[in-house]
């Protein structure tokens, strides 16, 4: 198994864009949230892996206090996805080259 990264970028509205995050958070897969105004960068926030309600309430009223007050503001989210690599075996009995084999 092995992590791939990417980044996606959101924007919005204040209230919007925190709703957004919360919603991506909650997936458990964010690593990174970094606020930017144009090509500044606002805030960045490191996340670490099973982020509680408890510590990730500060956080969203963070987002949300900076998204109000900053105007074109995009956040953008560094996620992770585990990808499984494939077993040579199973591949080949997938292709059917297992079975010209026999």
């Amino acid at each position: 198994m092995s992590d791939k990264t990417q980044w996606e970028s959101i924007k919005g509205e204040g209230g919007q864009l925190v709703d957004r995050v919360k919603e991506l958070v909650h997936e458990g897969n964010v690593r990174r949230i970094v606020i930017k105004q144009g090509e500044r960068t606002i805030a960045e926030f490191p996340l670490t892996f099973g982020v509680i309600g408890v510590v990730l309430a500060p956080v969203l009223a963070a987002i949300g206090a900076i998204t109000a007050m900053v105007s074109d503001c995009t956040i953008h989210l560094l996620k992770t996805e585990e990808t499984v690599e494939a077993d040579p075996v199973e591949t080949q009995l997938a292709s059917g080259e297992a079975m010209d084999d026999l």
